[in-house]
């Protein structure tokens, strides 16, 4: 259940804290893209309910990859 987690002793630390960054960079950005529709006007989005939104799906996909994240590979599986 907890593969290459952040608390396993054989998973770079550094590694981990780059990748799981980077998904929830990603994250973020999807999830505020989604409040983007076709034909809307960019001032009729409500900005800070997209960011609240976009932050809790970034939080999320953080305490997610605390799991494990198969971009962090273990000592014993090699880089």
């Amino acid at each position: 259940m907890f593969k290459n987690s952040v608390f396993k002793v054989s998973v770079d630390t550094k590694e981990w804290i780059k990748k799981s960054s980077i998904r929830a960079v990603k994250t973020f950005a999807q999830t505020l893209t989604g409040f983007i529709t076709v034909g809307a006007a960019m001032k009729d989005i409500d900005w800070g309910f997209a960011l609240s939104v976009s932050v809790a799906a970034c939080i999320a996909s953080i305490l997610t990859s605390v799991a494990g994240i198969p971009e962090v590979k273990n000592e014993s599986e090699g880089n």
